[in-house]
């Protein structure tokens, strides 16, 4: 068996992070997995073109599946450190850069690395 590349590595490590946050939600339903599959099979062409950009992919998975969850049933995650006030979700941050986390931009705080959603509240359901 050939050894998995280090572009491999950072796409299946990726894959588990952005998992692990749906998880977390309660939404890792099958069509939701299936949006977190096609972000990866699409970031691997993008990783093979830019291997530096391989630490980054984490935090674009996160968002592609939160931009496509978006538009299929509604915001995620949604942020556990405001109470009150319309339901609002993170942002992942640096939008193209190492570590990312989830932030929330209402009150600017950093909430969790993206992968680390199940350490806070709930790590929020989708919401229309």
């Amino acid at each position: 068996m050939a050894p998995v590349s280090p572009l491999e590595q950072a796409l299946h490590a990726a894959r588990a992070l952005v998992l692990a946050d749906l998880v977390a939600a309660e939404v890792a339903e099958a069509d939701v997995v299936s949006l977190v599959e096609d972000s990866v099979a699409q970031r691997r062409w993008w990783v093979e073109q830019w291997p530096d950009g391989a630490e980054f992919v984490a935090g674009l998975i996160a968002q592609d599946v939160q931009d496509a969850l978006l538009e299929r049933h509604g915001r995620w995650p949604l942020c556990p450190v405001c109470g009150h006030g319309d339901p609002h979700a993170l942002d992942v941050e640096p939008e193209l850069g190492p570590d990312p986390h989830w932030v929330c931009p209402k009150a600017g705080v950093k909430v969790a690395p993206v992968g680390g959603l199940a350490d806070t509240v709930g790590g929020g359901e989708p919401s229309s």
